[in-house]
């Protein structure tokens, strides 16, 4: 059996996973990868799964992390079944829908813009898939329940346990069986934290012989759990105080949902003022929402119901259009503003931030985590500017970053859930996380558990074979991509800038207008290269 690390390999975005063995050929999740554009080039290389040659695809829960690249998949080939649990397939058919209208949109926007500069559209200018390319995947769904066994090939069944991170997350418990001898498989999918506002804790299954384990705060623990809904409080008091907004960049599916159920507790406590307005600016916030409602019960909602997170009297408004969205910047007075994305890398949080970053009386509350190369992380890194759509804008509201509504297992916690079933016979493998998180969980394993972590890279191939050693091996083309010509692109840099002393130094035989065009882009260039310096 060969596992191919497609995704989610020392980073937190693009999980897919795609496992062969001696009668089927299979992907856990095909997630989209999210961040800075070397990783988003990743997007267009589907073909490194060779879709048509899939049996099967294992879905582990809808973020677009997770299930993002399937309408490619099928766009590309693809036509076998999605297995999932039903609340998954109903959520993940909504976010592939709404990531297609975005694919669409940036495109025509990317198109407008070559055209006015005379470029051709770049590959990378196209929309991943369309809302076509979507539904066709939402059909191939084939839901099931949690604890139910399937068999989507011979020789390999699967289990859905619960993962505890959003509704309808599943952890995998795949069983492999080749010449007659079985190997069990757990893929944590993303894991929850324990005693979540809004979900049932993670399952404990018995141990597996391989451990497929996310590790996105392996680093960490989220601190002051225990003070979330106070500091929730706080931010939203600080802007009230100010007569500023209160912008929460929150994903769509359970965050946002998570936030609401807060908000509405707070104004029942009187923590918050009562009258404080609340605008969902998510078309997809309002359609998972939704969602929710349909599966209450299996959510924990103590003291009130979601159905609150409707009802007039809380001042709970969904934006229906884009001129709503626009409109909420230009009203006057305190309001809490919840959009997507998440990481402010898409979306309508990136207009609100645009209006309100700026001002000193404003908050800006992080209540997720941010990938590395995203808007969000820079900002919780401590950026002093931050460029939206061709501006640098200054930052002046105040930062809050909130870990306690956090989707995912803290450090301890994932230690916590992985020494319930360890033992020496155990191999352990951590993806899903960024380099500093793998290497200090793998340190913290090893010391309590005494078990050696594997830390796969992208596109790393390993062969299990019952009763034996792994074997690794990254191809060449692979490992070539790792590397980064510093050289050449100083070389180039200073090229560039020996041709650029050449103009200038005739500048002044230019016409005066021209002149002053010249300094202007310079002085935009010089601009862009202190911030680099600055945030480097």
């Amino acid at each position: 059996m060969k596992v191919t690390f497609h995704g989610a390999a020392q980073t937190v975005t693009g999980s897919c996973y795609v496992i062969e063995t001696e009668t089927a050929r299979f992907a856990v999740d095909c997630g989209m990868f999210q961040g800075n554009d070397a990783l988003e080039e990743r997007n267009y290389e589907i073909d490194n799964c060779r879709p048509r040659e899939l049996d099967f695809v294992l879905l582990t829960h809808a973020h677009i992390d997770h299930s993002g690249l399937l309408p490619r998949l099928v766009r590309e080939g693809f036509s076998g079944s999605i297995y999932c649990t039903t609340p998954t397939a109903d959520l993940a058919e909504l976010m592939l829908e709404d990531s297609a209208h975005i694919q669409e949109t940036e495109q025509e926007w990317k198109s407008r813009h070559n055209l006015r500069k005379g470029k051709q559209d770049s590959e990378t200018d196209m929309a991943l898939y369309s809302a076509e390319d979507a539904q066709a995947a939402a059909r191939l769904m084939h839901a099931v329940e949690f604890g139910e066994a399937v068999a989507p090939a011979e020789g390999v069944s699967v289990l859905f346990r619960h993962a505890g991170h959003i509704l309808g997350a599943a952890m995998l418990d795949i069983t492999v069986t080749e010449q007659g001898k079985s190997t069990r498989m757990l893929f944590s999918g993303d894991l929850g934290r324990p005693g979540a506002l809004l979900l049932p804790d993670a399952e404990r299954p018995p141990a597996p012989e391989w451990l497929f384990v996310e590790s996105t705060y392996g680093d960490r623990d989220h601190k002051g759990e225990n003070d979330t809904l106070k500091e929730l409080a706080e931010a939203i008091n600080y802007s009230c105080s100010h007569n500023e907004k209160t912008i929460i960049p929150a994903f769509a599916v359970e965050r946002t949902q998570e936030i609401l159920y807060s908000i509405i507790l707070l104004k029942k406590k009187g923590l918050i003022p009562e009258d404080v307005p609340v605008y969902v600016d998510s078309p997809m916030a309002a359609k998972a929402t939704q969602v929710f409602i349909k599966y209450g019960s299996e959510l924990h909602v103590p003291d009130i119901t979601l159905e609150d997170i409707q009802r007039p009297g809380f001042k709970i408004t969904y934006t229906k259009g884009v001129q709503e969205s626009q409109d909420l910047n230009t009203r006057s007075g305190p309001a809490i503003i919840l959009s997507a994305s998440g990481m402010c890398n898409a979306g309508r949080i990136r207009h609100h931030l645009r209006h309100n970053i700026w001002k000193p009386g404003a908050s800006i509350v992080f209540v997720g985590f941010q990938a590395m190369g995203t808007p969000g992380r820079k900002l919780v890194d401590g950026a002093k500017s931050l460029r939206l759509n061709g501006e640098e804008l200054n930052v002046a509201a105040r930062l809050f970053t909130i870990n306690g509504f956090s989707a995912h297992a803290g450090q301890s916690q994932l230690l916590d859930w992985i020494g319930s079933m360890a033992n020496p016979a155990m191999h352990i493998v951590l993806i899903h996380g960024e380099p500093k998180a793998q290497q200090t969980l793998a340190g913290l394993i090893r010391q309590r558990f005494g078990i050696e972590s594997v830390i796969p890279d992208y596109m790393e191939e390993m062969d299990i074979t019952a009763g034996k050693a792994p074997e690794f091996n990254i191809p060449a083309s692979a490992a070539a991509r790792k590397k980064v010509d510093w050289n050449f692109l100083m070389q180039e840099l200073d090229l560039r800038t020996a041709q650029l002393r050449e103009r200038i130094a005739h500048a002044s035989d230019l016409p005066w207008e021209e002149q002053m065009d010249l300094r202007d882009r310079l002085a935009e260039i010089q601009r862009d290269i202190f911030v680099l310096l600055s945030q480097s």
